[in-house]
């Protein structure tokens, strides 16, 4: 939903249908990422109508990634706010994009906005959290990295055997 065909609170923050507010997304995702996410989101929901409960983690995910879930979008994060978040991206986004792998500023700008640099450290921890999880697999050139925490320069994330889809 673009927004724009939406009524919204006067400080931008909520969504009204129907008379009832609803968390509005992330304004600051980039619009490529905040269409991959929403696709997810789509995804996630046709999914409890085949599978039932167990889908609503997938629907969790995408939308926390949005920023409709969690600590408010519009205020500073929390550390373990911020790492829910980009842990939720990470695997909302890989379980969209299905085989293809993702980069952790994928993440990082889906999160941080205009400063999502800022944010690159915490992204990469997460990812190796996530690895040690087999949730991603962490690669260099195509291949798993054994160990994260020595990888020097660009890495990607593929989906990991723990990933639920």
């Amino acid at each position: 939903m673009s927004g724009d065909d939406v009524e919204r609170t006067p400080d931008g923050h909520h969504i009204v249908v129907d008379g009832r507010r609803w968390r509005a997304t992330d304004t600051s995702i980039p619009e490529p990422l905040r269409a991959e996410l929403v696709k997810e989101l789509m995804r996630a929901r046709r999914l409890v109508g085949s599978r039932g409960d167990a889908a609503r983690p997938f629907v969790h995910d995408a939308k926390v990634a949005l920023g409709e879930r969690g600590e408010p979008w519009w205020e500073d994060p929390s550390a373990e706010g911020q790492r829910d978040r980009l842990a939720a991206t990470v695997r909302a986004l890989l379980r969209h994009r299905e085989t293809s792998t993702i980069c952790p500023s994928d993440a990082a700008r889906v999160v941080g906005g205009e400063q999502w640099r800022d944010v690159m450290p915490v992204a990469r921890d997460v990812a190796r959290e996530l690895h040690e999880q087999d949730v991603v697999e962490v690669q260099q050139g195509g291949k798993r990295v054994d160990d994260p925490q020595s990888a020097r320069g660009p890495v990607r994330l593929a989906p990991g055997p723990a990933l639920e889809r």
